[in-house]
């Protein structure tokens, strides 16, 4: 009970403090959708049929769950510059990166060296040892999204494509926060312009394989991101003994956000074809970046049931491990099933709809790389980062 009601006093002043535990639970809800949707993709698992009496049909969250990917750049671009919001601070470059290096890496060389020395060489997925290095070399300069034999052709961990966009922006964030608070409205033309302008380039080429995700593509997230954390910023410093009024307000902000979030995952889930598909993610990721922009800042200043379900104890021990469960979900999956660890009376008890199979699956592949990811987290990320910290105050 003491400690519910700690967790219950931690929610009520988290707008005060620099970390905004609700944010956690954001986290985990989009690493957990992206999880799901790869999932997906092995297990056929449809989420469809009868709660009690009511018919419930829940298809299109996994079906469209690669759109969370956009949920979690922008989710980090308010993260980002969150403690630069509302003071004359600019990040040190060196200083920035050194951090930002110290964070990423560690996980990420573990992820790939793993999937090149135990499964890529082993499974002569290279046809010549040239193919293999620039592969590698690709990867390891955080440049494997702009090459199709590093991105769509790669026989690495294809979630990774992801850490390329962010260590890609994570370069540019220094200059990017100077301009923006020197210039903030032609910065943020400048950046609306960019996204604007390469998207409406993209929609125009045949095949959008390689570019759809490029960090051009994503510039107005950023921006939502910069946005959201001035908003948030601001409004800490003017609310912090808000009326009730207020908190039901800003609960029906993050409740009205999360509706139009879903109806965007509906339309995007009825694409018919992969071209499609891409486009229409294409098209509607800056209205994905405003739904959860809505939906942060009322989360943020809602009612503290719901800072509490979203910032409770459990949420943050999630929200830590869920940069290992995102970089491992996928290729444990995809290994757990042509291992046939899992029994099943057919041989393909996916495209069988075999349910006793569908189900021990799907909870294996959510609960085996969260347990890596304890592991991995406590006993390499953080220890590794530590030591690394260590050295550099050398």
């Amino acid at each position: 009970m003491n400690a519910l009601n700690a967790s219950l006093t931690a929610c009520r002043r988290d707008i005060d403090e620099k970390h905004l535990d609700v944010l956690d639970g954001v986290r985990v809800l989009l690493s957990f959708i992206v999880g799901w949707f790869h999932i997906w993709q092995q297990s056929w698992l449809m989420p469809i049929g009868f709660v009690g009496p009511f018919y419930v049909n829940l298809d299109y969250i996994p079906r469209s769950g690669y759109a969370a990917v956009d949920g979690l750049i922008f989710l980090s671009a308010l993260l980002m510059f969150l403690p630069y919001a509302g003071n004359d601070r600019v990040p040190d470059a060196k200083a920035y990166y050194r951090r930002r290096l110290i964070r990423i890496v560690p996980a990420y060389a573990l992820a790939v060296l793993v999937a090149f020395f135990v499964d890529a060489l082993p499974q002569h997925r290279y046809a010549t040892e040239w193919e293999a290095t620039r592969d590698l070399l690709a990867h390891f300069t955080f440049t494997h999204n702009l090459f199709p034999f590093s991105y769509t052709g790669s026989p690495l961990n294809g979630v990774l494509w992801t850490l390329a966009v962010e260590m890609q922006a994570y370069l540019l964030f220094p200059w990017l926060c100077r301009a923006y608070k020197r210039h903030p409205l032609l910065t943020a033309a400048g950046m609306l312009g960019v996204a604007f302008g390469y998207r409406y380039y993209v929609s125009g080429l045949e095949d959008t394989a390689l570019y759809i995700n490029q960090l051009p593509a994503f510039f107005d997230i950023y921006l939502l991101g910069f946005l959201s954390a001035g908003i948030i910023h601001a409004l800490r410093a003017r609310l912090k003994d808000e009326s009730l009024i207020l908190k039901v307000f800003f609960t029906g902000l993050m409740l009205l956000a999360g509706w139009l979030y879903l109806s965007l995952m509906k339309d995007q889930a009825a694409e018919n074809d992969i071209e499609n598909i891409r486009l229409g993610q294409l098209n509607r990721r800056f209205m994905i970046g405003v739904t959860l922009s809505m939906f942060c800042i009322g989360a943020c200043f809602s009612l503290p049931a719901v800072r509490f379900l979203l910032g409770n104890p459990l949420m943050r021990f999630l929200a830590v491990l869920s940069y290992e469960f995102y970089i491992w979900h996928q290729t444990m999956a995809v290994h757990l099933k042509e291992m046939r660890l899992i029994p099943s009376v057919s041989d393909t008890p996916w495209a069988d709809f075999e349910i006793d199979w569908q189900w021990p699956y799907t909870i294996a592949c959510f609960m085996l790389p969260l347990s890596l990811a304890v592991i991995l987290t406590y006993q390499y990320e953080r220890p590794v980062s530590a030591w690394l910290n260590k050295r550099r105050t050398q």
